[in-house]
């Protein structure tokens, strides 16, 4: 598998990021910051976004790096819109969206890496352009446009309801 000291690290807060927002879609249907699966995606994600800064498989700055600053950029946007804006209704929609959005973007260098090292010795894909890691991409990115289509209409049934 041939990961480095900050790789290992940075697997293992990612997957845990990973299954905290899986725990929270299921039971909240979005990443609520304000639950403990909200907070251990937050923070295992700023986590991760930082640690990826550190590991190059080809050397120097790459289009990883962009996804982990952009990953970054957004939590904490979605951060910021939960403390900061709590009266306003249309920040949820953005804040579901970032969440989501970073979720979603989260799992693309995910899939690529597991599929090109897993299991060991006779990876499931030979590179990023091997067609099954297109079909799981694209997959996983008709659940992000319905999921957030879904949040988007729970979204504005709960903003609804709170109007007066």
């Amino acid at each position: 598998m041939g990961l480095s000291g900050l790789g290992i690290f940075h697997t293992i807060i990612g997957v845990g990021a990973i299954i905290a927002a899986l725990a929270a879609f299921i039971k909240y249907g979005k990443i609520n910051l304000g639950t403990l699966s909200g907070k251990i995606y937050f923070y295992g994600t700023i986590v991760t976004s930082l640690t990826a800064l550190g590991l190059s498989k080809h050397g120097g700055f790459n289009p990883g790096h962009v996804f982990a600053i952009f990953i970054f950029l957004l939590v904490v946007g979605a951060y910021f819109l939960y403390s900061r804006k709590k009266e306003s209704n249309r920040a949820r929609f953005f804040e579901n969206f970032f969440l989501s959005f970073s979720f979603f973007l989260s799992l693309v260098p995910t899939v690529n890496e597991t599929f090109t090292r897993v299991p060991i010795g006779h990876p499931l894909a030979t590179g990023i352009a091997d067609p099954i890691i297109g079909k799981t991409l694209l997959a996983l990115f008709i659940l992000f446009v319905a999921g957030s289509v879904y949040q988007f209409i729970k979204q504005k049934k709960i903003n609804k309801s709170v109007e007066f």
